[in-house]
């Protein structure tokens, strides 16, 4: 248990220690924040004039989670260079003569960014969603509205999956490469164009991001297959990445 101690805190130590990789961390809140404002801010206007420039979609409620899933990306930045750092540095093999266990190591950075993502998420998540509230004015939703408490949690257990996700990417690549140039895209876009392509509609339901989106849908009626969905890829990239991990020589 000490020992298991004793590699959370060298890695918190490194995660403060490496300034890119924090300040990737900490760029989700004025990201998440600044779009949650501009959202709401953007969706008054348009109600205002009208409704026009709104999608069809639109509900206050489900706008006030827009912020977040922009900001997902510093998270997703932070998980990969965390982990993928110490392999392009040279800096694993110290780590491993600290920790040689590799499956503490490796348990305990995975541990460390879960910690760090959900500890940022759970108020930034809540002030982005009252931010996009306030900005909309009287058009908008108390936090408190029906199925808004659900989707808020959802929305923390997204962002934390697809940080494990990330992390789990990056020990397999041992670099920040491949997973920056597969997930950002992904989330960014990519995911969203397939949503609404004939051919690939069903199939982009399985994908992890919009999986994942299930448990932040105010009112969603399978939040939890969604859930089980992101969990699985989760689970699988972990396990590749700790392979990968395990068998990396030294």
């Amino acid at each position: 248990m000490a020992e298991t101690v004793a590699a959370v805190r060298a890695e918190l130590t490194k995660l403060c220690g490496v300034r890119g990789t924090y300040v990737a961390l900490l760029l989700f809140v004025p990201t998440s924040l600044l779009i949650a404002a501009l959202g709401g801010w953007s969706a008054k206007g348009a109600i205002d004039a009208g409704g026009s420039g709104l999608r069809a979609d639109f509900s206050p409620a489900q706008a006030g989670l827009d912020g977040i899933l922009y900001g997902q990306l510093a998270l997703i930045v932070f998980a990969v260079l965390f982990v993928s750092g110490e392999y392009t540095s040279g800096m694993m093999r110290v780590s491993l003569l600290a920790v040689p266990r590799r499956g503490r190591l490796y348990a305990a950075k995975a541990a460390v960014t879960a910690g760090a993502v959900a500890l940022l998420a759970v108020p930034v998540t809540v002030v982005g969603y009252l931010l996009t509230q306030f900005a909309l004015g009287p058009h908008g939703a108390a936090v408190d509205a029906s199925g808004v408490p659900r989707a808020l949690a959802g929305a923390v257990v997204h962002l934390t999956l697809m940080s494990l996700f990330a992390t789990g990417l990056a020990a397999t690549a041992r670099s920040a490469v491949v997973p920056l140039a597969v997930l950002l895209p992904m989330v960014l876009a990519g995911s969203q164009i397939l949503s609404v392509i004939g051919a690939t509609k069903e199939m982009v339901r399985y994908f992890p991001d919009r999986a994942g989106m299930r448990m932040l849908t105010v009112g969603s009626t399978d939040a939890l297959s969604g859930f089980v969905v992101l969990l699985l890829w989760t689970v699988a990239a972990l396990t590749l990445g700790w392979l990968r991990h395990r068998r990396w020589d030294a």
